[in-house]
């Protein structure tokens, strides 16, 4: 190396060097990259001014929060009135079903009436003495009045007992009562 070459790289370095400090000296510089913004100044208007201006645009603010309000009640009222129209749909579907449920519960009941009507008393006793005492009480009460006392003669005691307790309070208009 002579010493030409050993020169131009010392003056490279410092240069580099004296860049970089000068960098770092702008940078510490505080608002050296800040904008320049205009201030606004609030102090040239009065009371007076405010409150005119308050007054001029409250009818204006009013009016928008008014139209807000609607709006939002109006999408409350449609989501109500699709509940509604789904609880109507449902209520009919139940409605349907009930009535289905009660015609089949007829059509039943009047077989089941008619099948013990036609057994032999003493037959007919055995099995409703082994149903649910409500239920014996509900074919016995549809059945004849003759036909209905020779089954009840023909039952155990304490079974033809409570059938006769539960026909007793189910025709008492004055009582709902369980008769258990």
């Amino acid at each position: 190396m002579t010493k030409d070459m050993t020169f131009s790289i010392t003056a490279k370095t410092m240069r580099r060097f004296g860049l970089a400090l000068a960098g770092l000296a702008f940078l510490a510089i505080p608002g050296a990259f800040a904008e320049e913004r205009p201030v606004i100044s609030t102090t040239t208007a009065t009371a007076d001014e405010i409150r005119a201006f308050c007054t001029n645009i409250a009818d204006a603010a009013r009016d928008q929060r008014y139209l807000l309000q609607k709006e939002e009640l109006e999408a409350l009222q449609k989501d109500v009135d699709a509940r509604i129209r789904t609880l109507e749909a449902r209520r009919a579907e139940y409605e349907d079903w009930l009535n289905r449920r009660n015609r089949f519960l007829e059509t039943a009941q009047a077989g089941l009436v008619d099948i013990y009507s036609k057994m032999k008393p003493d037959a007919a006793a055995a099995q409703l003495a082994a149903l649910n005492p409500e239920i014996a009480s509900a074919i016995v009460m549809k059945l004849p009045a003759r036909q209905s006392s020779v089954i009840m003669s023909e039952m155990p005691a304490d079974k033809a007992a409570r059938v006769t307790r539960i026909i007793a309070v189910a025709t008492d208009p004055n009582t709902s009562k369980d008769p258990s």
